[in-house]
């Protein structure tokens, strides 16, 4: 997804209807984000499951980007995991 506004509403739903969920990844807070903006969409036009990765609610850390990632579990392997379940 390019941009959140304006979203592309008939790819979110052609893909929740395709794979019947859909998973946001985001490398900063979830508030507000990318996957806030699918749920509003899916959830008046097809509700779907959906999971949104990302940093949650806290405060910000410094560190190198391969560590951070991992911290805040958006790594490939932590995006793996969560594919799978």
């Amino acid at each position: 997804m390019h941009t959140i506004k304006p979203i592309d509403k008939e790819l979110i739903i052609k893909c929740a209807k395709e794979t019947k969920k859909i998973i946001t990844i985001e490398d900063h807070s979830v508030i507000g984000g990318l996957g806030s903006a699918v749920c509003e969409v899916l959830s008046t036009n097809y509700p779907s499951k959906v999971i949104r990765m990302g940093v949650k609610d806290t405060f910000g850390k410094s560190g190198k980007a391969e560590e951070l990632l991992a911290y805040f579990g958006l790594n490939s392997r932590a995006i793996i995991e969560k594919v799978k379940e």
